[in-house]
């Protein structure tokens, strides 16, 4: 009999039905195993296995969902596919439902149980308050395959790179790990954004109990794990979803709705309401069963717009006319509902690139529902002004002052990411402009100015070395530049920040709130000199931030100050410690001579491409 009851049929087939995993796939107990899979254009399906070579024929129940149960398979054993078109060939596909793959770019999947007794608990029961808006968020960005690898240029293993990976995050100071994606993929170099398995850790690295012992190993270090997640397209490789019956079923047969020019992929088709509950099934499968902390969703752009990169002609407008595609809208908002409700504390994270309004507003309110959104706008318009020569920088000011006038309308995560160190862009030291000196300095100015900049906090692996190198998913980091004092300096710098960042309340506390920043002095245009405050939810506990964005040592440079008194240099990038010129950075006082529209004002000498925070004594 279907091991879908007649109400989960009706969920399943209506887009809301989130445990599909519990239903559908491989299911091995003491007597064999069950199989279940939902093909409703197919002739007949069979399931073919170490434990039956020859296949053994699914039944076809209500909704298009074939079973079967085979009594001499066993949990570690392959299985198959074969399902028979309308046409009457005969395709090997792996199951959608699979959990573990043979080989990443094979059809064959493992019959698999993973259990894990887990040993998180302190994390788990206080996740929700960690990661509330008023928490410090760094989240260290990593692809597994490329962070690190072993002498002979082997991958490490889950278990291996969890151990290694939790101590550099825990030394430098981020409090997450974010990981591009761990789906099943069958080409490496996709990274992991062409997935075939969407409840499958890829096997490259381990089995799913290995990925569950490395989530447990973070936790316990005190450390968050997001993953990368991509609900909007898929692989095109024959065994996997790709026209799974023949003819498309997860994706929409019309190539204008189906099918992505920017991916050459399949899109997911979110009208269909099956295909909706297998989404959120796979949203929920990784929570759930691997501890997840967050999802980071890939290419919500391109959900949201039919015309998204695409030219007139090539796609349809919505039942209105309009250009939004309304079933990615419901859906996405739905899946932000699931996980707000049932796993409280959880982060979902939008990668879009547009002006959408309110992607961080509730979904009740009319909003997407999302944690927090990547800020692409801060990022493009920051790497464009610093990769300018210093000299032309005064011309360039508004693109560190734009920012400001949207930073509050969503919840923002500042994003230097792997997409800003791929495709010829070179790294983030090799985009810096300048002699040797200056290209650290620039870094070391980037890396502070963003951290005192109202937004979490996400760096691609790589950038707290000063890498030469553009990112390359064939090798490992360039590690070995640590031997340098320079680099170990930019190490040094990002840990600082840090940990700056983390115990100051005024640079975590309000960071989407207009009323946590103020600016000093955004317009010192001819001196490249920006000023600006950051306050905590007490209005007396703030720093004061002054950074200087040419090579020249400004000495006596007035600054605007709130109060009265001595402010201490808690912070400054152009310290030894760092590999800087050590200019600045001595206590500051205040007079009563009002400056920048405020009472009081000192004088302040700022460091060459560098940044000061200033916290008053008081404070």
């Amino acid at each position: 009999m279907s091991l879908l009851t007649a109400e989960e049929l009706a969920a399943f087939a209506d887009g809301q039905h989130s445990t599909l995993y519990c239903v559908l796939g491989s299911h091995p107990d003491p007597g064999g195993c069950s199989f279940a899979l939902w093909a409703p254009e197919a002739r007949a399906v069979r399931v073919v296995g170490e434990f039956a070579p020859r296949g053994q024929a699914l039944n076809k129940r209500r909704s298009g969902v074939w079973t079967g149960r085979v009594r001499s398979a066993r949990t570690g054993q392959w299985y198959r596919y074969e399902v028979t078109t309308q046409r009457g060939e005969i395709e090997q596909r792996v199951d959608p439902f699979a959990i573990s793959f043979r080989d990443p770019a094979a059809p064959e999947a493992i019959i698999s149980a993973p259990a894990r007794r887990w040993q998180d608990g302190a994390w788990m029961r206080t996740r929700e308050r960690r990661q509330a808006a008023d928490r410090p968020l760094s989240i260290y960005e990593v692809h597994l395959g490329s962070w690190r690898r072993s002498a002979n240029g082997d991958f490490l293993g889950y278990r291996q790179a969890a151990r290694e990976l939790a101590e550099h995050v825990a030394e430098m100071g981020f409090t997450h790990v974010e990981f591009l994606p761990l789906s099943e993929h069958p080409f490496y170099g996709s990274w992991g954004y062409q997935a075939t398995g969407f409840f499958a850790p890829t096997a490259r690295y381990g089995s799913p109990t290995d990925l569950m012992a490395a989530v447990d190993t973070f936790h316990r270090a005190g450390i968050g794990v997001i993953l990368d997640w991509v609900p909007s397209h898929f692989a095109s490789d024959h065994h996997g979803l790709a026209r799974f019956t023949g003819q498309a079923l997860f994706e929409h047969d019309d190539p204008r709705k189906g099918f992505h020019p920017d991916w050459n992929s399949p899109v997911f088709n979110h009208e269909v309401g099956e295909v909706k509950s297998f989404l959120l099934s796979s949203a929920r499968w990784w929570l759930e069963r691997f501890h997840l902390d967050g999802l980071r969703v890939d290419a919500v752009a391109s959900m949201l717009y039919l015309d998204y990169s695409r030219a007139d002609g090539e796609w349809e407008p919505n039942q209105y006319g309009g250009r939004e595609n309304l079933a990615a809208l419901e859906f996405l908002r739905a899946l932000n509902a699931m996980v707000k409700a049932e796993f409280p504390g959880a982060l979902v994270i939008a990668e879009e690139s547009t002006a959408w309004p309110g992607v961080t507003r509730p979904h009740y309110l009319g909003g997407l529902g999302f944690d927090l959104k990547w800020d692409m706008g801060w990022m493009n318009d920051t790497l464009r002004y610093m990769a300018k020569d210093p000299v032309y920088r005064r011309y360039q000011h508004d693109l560190l002052t734009f920012g400001l006038l949207y930073a509050f309308t969503e919840n923002f995560c500042l994003p230097l990411s792997h997409d800003e160190v791929v495709h010829g862009k070179g790294s983030l030291l090799d985009q810096m402009p300048g002699d040797m000196w200056q290209r650290f300095a620039n870094l070391r100015l980037l890396y502070s100015y963003m951290w005192t900049h109202p937004g979490k906090k996400l760096l691609f692996m790589g950038g707290e070395l000063a890498q030469w190198n553009e990112w390359n998913c064939e090798a490992d980091l360039q590690w070995d530049l640590l031997e340098w004092d320079t680099h170990r300096g930019v190490q040094r710098l990002v840990a600082d920040l840090n940990q700056v960042y983390r115990n100051e309340p005024s640079l975590h506390e309000v960071e989407f709130q207009a009323e946590g920043f103020e600016w000093v002095d955004c317009m010192s245009r001819e001196d490249s000199v920006l000023c600006y405050m950051r306050k905590a939810k007490r209005p007396e506990d703030y720093v004061l931030i002054c950074c200087n964005f040419t090579p020249v040592v400004r000495r006596d440079y007035r600054v605007g100050m709130p109060q009265e008194g001595r402010y201490a240099t808690i912070f400054n990038s152009d310290s030894h410690h760092y590999g800087g010129s050590n200019v600045g950075g001595e206590a500051v006082h205040s007079e009563p001579v009002p400056h920048h529209g405020r009472p009081c004002s000192a004088p302040v000498t700022l460091p060459p491409l560098g940044v000061l925070i200033l916290k008053p004594q008081s404070a």
